[in-house]
């Protein structure tokens, strides 16, 4: 087998990659397979760190047989006939990718999704602990830019995650930096990390109103959602059906300034806090760190994703619309959609330590547990039973 790993071509660029030289090299090793890399100006591991660790420089990786990427492969970039692997944006219907899983079908690829891959239920791959850990910084460095009490480097301007958290650790903060943090998933676990690098006291959620100076506390769903009709709370009947729910984020949010949303979202869920919620004298909210980052979602301040040059905008509440973030009567918002590209490097450690655990086995050893089976979109020319239900999604393309 020979192991091709992709240079990203989708725009704006991505710093990423889901083997890193030493990954590959062991990947050669154990499984005495060949694995090259395309050479490329924008990673952020350097091509001469891939030679070094004996991974050859390859720029037509046609020979592969299996191509591991990050992001969407641009349609004219895909080769036919081989395993790809990569985050294709397809299986919820995006409209913006049907022509991808469109031409894959049609040049035979086998796609498998890395957000499909999972065991048990659970992923086995995921960004998601760098979207947080990122997102609770960006946050912090949101707030210090538009109140001027102190300043953090941008995450994409450190050398690593030890770097950013060195950042932390020279600040006195401010006595009504007071942080409300939802969910209790992988975001929100590095959500964590970064706010206990930070030094600021947690609290627990019950003493959020009556707590004086500094925290952060975070808030599990039975904090944030609530029955409607007053029934005991019930986790799974959420999960199953959040139609009988809703928002329970008034009795925090008049005793916090800054809200970070690491959440899980579900659509048919009753948003966290709507724009008349924003509106009312006792929503005390000042900035809002969305690492999830659902447009027009449960989060009324988002009106749009924010980049990674340009991450900061503000959102008027009386006007419903967006203001320049130092706008005085403004909510802050840090909605920034690909945060873990701001950590590259420990981001693809991380993310290529969970693919050598999780999912390179399973390609030499016939997929013993069906991991990639059912993560794979589509294979020999047609989609897989599991994701026919995208047919029209792609005939529509």
């Amino acid at each position: 087998m020979k192991i091709g790993l992709l240079r990203e071509g989708k725009v704006p660029i991505d710093k990423r990659v889901a083997l890193t030289p030493q990954h590959a090299s062991v990947l050669q090793q154990t499984y005495s397979c060949k694995v090259v890399a395309q050479p490329s100006p924008i990673r952020a591991i350097g091509d001469e760190e891939y030679v070094a660790s004996g991974i050859a420089l390859q720029d037509d990786l046609s020979d592969c047989d299996v191509l591991f990427g990050v992001k969407e492969v641009p349609i004219d970039q895909l080769i036919p006939n081989k395993t790809y692997f990569f985050f294709s944006h397809t299986f919820k219907r995006q409209p913006y990718n049907a022509k991808l899983l469109k031409a894959c079908v049609e040049r035979n690829i086998r796609l498998i999704d890395y957000e499909l891959l999972t065991k048990n239920g659970t992923r086995v791959v995921s960004f998601g602990r760098f979207a947080g850990l990122v997102g609770a910084y960006n946050g912090l460095r949101g707030w210090g830019e538009k109140y001027g009490q102190y300043k953090l480097k941008p995450a994409h301007e450190c050398k690593d995650m030890k770097e950013m958290f060195a950042e932390l650790k020279r600040k006195e903060w401010p006595s009504d930096l007071r942080i409300l943090l939802t969910g209790k998933g992988r975001v929100a676990g590095g959500a964590v990390e970064t706010l206990k690098a930070s030094g600021i006291p947690q609290i627990p959620p019950d003493e959020v109103s009556s707590y004086e100076g500094y925290f952060w506390s975070q808030l599990d769903v039975e904090e944030y959602y609530k029955t409607k009709d007053g029934r005991p709370f019930d986790r799974k009947e959420l999960f199953a059906d959040p139609t009988g729910f809703e928002s329970n984020f008034m009795q925090y949010a008049p005793f916090a300034k800054l809200y970070i949303a690491g959440h899980y979202y579900d659509s048919r869920a009753p948003f966290i806090f709507t724009r008349a919620d924003a509106k009312r004298l006792a929503f005390a909210i000042t900035y809002v760190s969305d690492i999830s980052c659902d447009i027009d979602g449960p989060i009324a301040s988002t009106l749009r994703a924010s980049t990674i040059d340009d991450p900061f905008y503000g959102y008027s509440p009386s006007e419903e619309q967006e203001v320049d973030h130092n706008h005085p009567e403004a909510i802050g918002v840090m909605a920034v959609d690909n945060l873990p590209c701001e950590l590259p490097r420990d981001a693809s450690l991380s993310f290529g330590s969970d693919l050598m655990k999780h999912v390179i086995p399973a390609l030499f050893n016939s997929d013993a547990e069906g991991i990639l089976s059912r993560a794979t979109e589509c294979s020999e020319g047609s989609l897989t039973s599991d994701f026919k239900y995208l047919q029209d999604y792609i005939d529509q393309a």
